[in-house]
């Protein structure tokens, strides 16, 4: 199969990939976007937004997502249907290979904006209340839950941060462990104990979040030592274990830091290989916003607009 050839190929959907290619379309560089597993990322699967400028009544993640590729339809990009399995870059131009050689493309620039997937417990009602109680981004969420008692898991300085972010709004949070000590920096362990809305259960483990059709009721917490099982009420049941970028595609094709985020060079989205940027949850493992992932995605645009403009073809 011949590779098809595109200015511009961006990885994955999303508010980065998205906004990449509305400024890509629009200075005239006909980007082709590779979706991915899950069109339009994350937000796909989250119900209310309501801290993105511009939705003053909020908006539901899927509506949102659909809205940012219409407008990157607009413009002219061409969207393809499927996931990466393979790049090369090797050779310029680079080598995009989808659904294992369905289709191939040849990019004179690459955007990679694969994002970034929370870790989850894997436990029964996890996935059946996503959305409606169930969360792993309280800057996200924490409005939400006014009042309410809410169960953070986790141990870390991740966790110990949702933690003391959602007491801002729930009168209650509590904060399951799975050891007897955290794994969070002393600072934020001192922040979190010394504040009065958050107690903590150790040495535990959630087996089941519990619900009915409003949304989350429960959780029920098993003790790692003895076995014994008991219900905790709340209404908000967020996992603070991590993300995990998902950057294997270019793993020893990129540098990577030791979480596995794509290194770009300070103040832009460039990378190590000449002609390929990096933006959205594949680089920042610190914020993890729509709003951020969007900005970098404009970046990554510009960039890869700028570098075409300059660029000299140097192959014999």
């Amino acid at each position: 199969m011949a590779d098809k050839k595109a200015s511009v190929v961006i990885i994955g959907s999303g508010p980065a990939g998205y906004t990449a290619a509305i400024y890509a379309a629009r200075a005239n560089l006909e980007p082709v976007l590779i979706s991915g597993p899950q069109p339009g990322g994350q937000l796909t699967i989250t119900s209310d937004v309501e801290n993105f400028p511009g939705f003053p009544k909020g908006i539901m993640g899927p509506e949102m997502m659909n809205l940012f590729r219409e407008q990157a339809e607009r413009f002219g990009t061409r969207f393809v249907e499927g996931m990466v399995t393979s790049v090369d870059l090797s050779r310029r131009p680079f080598l995009v290979e989808v659904d294992e050689g369905r289709d191939c493309w040849s990019a004179e620039t690459l955007i990679v904006s694969t994002g970034a997937s929370a870790r989850w417990l894997g436990i029964p009602g996890e996935k059946d209340y996503w959305g409606r109680g169930v969360s792993a981004c309280a800057t996200c969420d924490g409005f939400f839950f006014k009042g309410q008692e809410v169960v953070v898991v986790g141990g870390g300085d991740s966790a110990m941060e949702e933690a003391t972010f959602l007491t801002k709004f729930a009168s209650r949070v509590t904060v399951i462990h799975r050891r007897e000590e955290l794994r969070a920096s002393k600072i934020m362990q001192d922040k979190a104990k010394n504040n009065p809305k958050i107690s903590f259960i150790w040495n535990s483990a959630v087996s089941r979040v519990l619900g009915n059709e409003q949304g989350v009721t429960g959780v029920v917490v098993k003790n790692l030592h003895t076995g014994d099982e008991a219900e905790v009420h709340c209404t908000g049941f967020f996992v603070a274990i991590g993300h995990d970028p998902n950057t294997q595609i270019v793993k020893g094709q990129l540098p990577l830091d030791e979480a596995g985020y794509i290194k770009t060079h300070l103040g832009s989205t460039k990378t190590d290989v000449a002609g390929v940027f990096a933006c959205g949850d594949a680089i920042d493992s610190v914020y993890r916003q729509a709003i951020t992932a969007a900005g970098t995605g404009c970046m990554a645009a510009l960039d890869a607009e700028r570098f075409l403009e300059h660029w000299v073809d140097d192959r014999p």
